[in-house]
């Protein structure tokens, strides 16, 4: 088959060319932006599931939604890092100065409620030392968002900026990925700015998406955050969406695959996105051709894509972990998919106690590595991490 025509794409956060399986998330967002549009408050969606299955490239699906239909929007991308803090700051800082932008293209002349708005998010971004015109010539709100504290800053910010949103029937959202990596300050000021917002009625809303730990995350940050999202486990495709997503981008191309193609790679990728991804990759490049992916493909794609998985997919995660956390997690593979209870992991790793695993277990479920599925278990973030380890380094 024809490479430089090849529709699968793995890769972090990659679009797919058929996005599938995610219809009530994205007419989830469409119904609160109808809302907003009628005046009428909704919850926002919080994401979570194991990594793979397309958390990611959803999230930013449902931006593009808003940012269609002129919302102000802005995203990101939370990570551990010695600055996380100014990181964010500065993430927000950019963004609302590119939306700000945006508001001011898309109007004639600039009004009292623009120019308050403005001026507010230039007062903002001066607190972060940025400077950057924004279109037209309005001087900074003096005492509006300008302490440097986000937490007192974001909410005057929202309070400034509501008038010219409820003026024009959109609202002002912003995108988290990997929202449990976000540095503790500027999440509780984004969950509190969004709490005030609701009771105010301004239209501002936080989207987010991250691992399963993210509702456990976000009730420790605030305890309100358990009402103030509707949370959505982002799973595996079943079945015919599977089907679907191998079967639509072919087709897209003028290509198909054989019956016995797509049952083999259907059931080798588990219907995890990602892994769907790189076995039709694999099996696209592999193919002869022309049209066709047959059985004999598939066949040869799963090895393929199976060792393009264990040598990045797999292999990064694994390296990221200590010799010592390398056991622990060798000991949780003895379980495969399911999860491991302390009290066996206890056992596997000649301790007396489960607190004897507590520096393992903290710093695995810090790196992203490893979750609490439940009270006494814990289970891996990456599907099928588990065959991994038993296939590559259980002797190790």
């Amino acid at each position: 088959m024809d490479a430089a025509a090849n529709p699968y794409t793995p890769g972090a956060g990659m679009v797919p060319v058929a996005l599938v399986g995610r219809t009530g998330e994205i007419e989830a967002v469409r119904a609160l932006a109808d809302r907003v549009w009628n005046g009428l408050a909704s919850r926002s969606l919080m994401l979570h599931g194991l990594r793979g299955v397309g958390k990611t490239v959803l999230l930013r699906t449902l931006q593009r939604e808003l940012d269609a239909r002129e919302w102000l929007t802005l995203s990101v991308e939370a990570q551990r890092d010695s600055d996380a803090r100014g990181v964010a700051r500065q993430h927000l800082e950019r963004g609302l100065l590119a939306g700000a932008r945006r508001l001011a293209s898309r109007s004639e002349r600039a009004g009292e409620k623009l120019r308050t708005a403005l001026g507010t998010i230039s007062s903002f971004s001066l607190s972060v030392g940025a400077g950057v015109s924004l279109g037209i010539d309005v001087q900074p709100a003096r005492g509006r968002a300008d302490s440097g504290q986000l937490e007192f800053d974001l909410p005057e910010l929202i309070q400034d900026i509501a008038p010219v949103l409820d003026e024009r029937h959109v609202g002002f959202a912003v995108f988290v990925d990997e929202i449990q990596d976000l540095e503790t300050s500027t999440l509780t000021a984004l969950l509190s700015a969004q709490h005030q917002a609701a009771q105010n009625q301004w239209p501002f809303y936080v989207f987010g998406a991250g691992l399963p730990s993210v509702p456990s995350v976000l009730a420790e940050a605030r305890s309100y955050a358990e009402r103030q999202f509707e949370y959505r486990e982002i799973g595996r495709l079943d079945d015919p969406d599977a089907r679907n997503a191998y079967l639509d981008p072919a087709r897209a191309k003028g290509a198909g695959l054989t019956t016995d193609a797509i049952d083999r790679l259907v059931r080798v990728s588990g219907g995890y996105p990602y892994f769907i991804q790189e076995f039709g990759h694999q099996a696209w490049q592999i193919a002869p051709g022309p049209t066709m992916i047959t059985g004999d493909d598939a066949r040869l794609a799963a090895d393929a894509g199976l060792d393009a998985l264990d040598s990045g997919f797999f292999r990064a995660r694994w390296q990221r972990a200590t010799k010592a956390e390398q056991r622990f997690m060798r000991a949780m593979a003895v379980d495969e998919d399911a999860p491991s209870t302390l009290t066996a992991l206890v056992d596997r790793l000649d301790k007396r106690k489960p607190s004897d695993l507590s520096v393992a277990r903290r710093d695995l479920i810090a790196k992203g590595l490893i979750y609490a599925s439940a009270r006494g278990e814990l289970a891996f973030t990456v599907p099928h991490m588990a065959s991994y380890i038993n296939r590559r380094h259980l002797d190790d």
